[in-house]
């Protein structure tokens, strides 16, 4: 599965979804993070500067790119939430304050139940 969370400098989960500066996108093999990669994607300053359809836009295609399966999140709006929805994209809480916890509490969560 394919887990897209976003972070913060210092580790932690950014508590946005639209508005965040970076984004996680990790790999995760048998419930085991096996690649974590970081990317500036810059959704804090490209929130304001068009609509917010064309901002959405943005992030659909960030994670189709990154053929994205899951996203764990602290903070997601309805719109964002139904888009993500229609994609088929599960939506995981993050339960934890630290980014590489909370992907591996969500993986553990989603290996249990399917």
């Amino acid at each position: 599965m394919n887990i897209a969370i976003p972070v913060t400098p210092d580790g932690g989960v950014e508590q946005g979804w639209g508005r965040a500066p970076r984004v996680a996108i990790v790999r995760v093999e048998d419930g085991a993070i096996a690649d974590w990669e970081e990317h500036a994607v810059g959704w804090d300053v490209a929130r304001e500067e068009g609509t917010e359809g064309a901002h959405h836009a943005r992030i659909v295609r960030f994670l189709r790119e990154h053929g994205v399966t899951h996203v764990v999140v602290a903070g997601m709006g309805a719109g964002m939430q139904r888009t993500l929805g229609k994609m088929g994209i599960e939506i995981l809480p993050a339960r934890s304050l630290l980014a590489r916890e909370a992907v591996g509490l969500a993986a553990r969560d989603v290996q249990r139940r399917d």
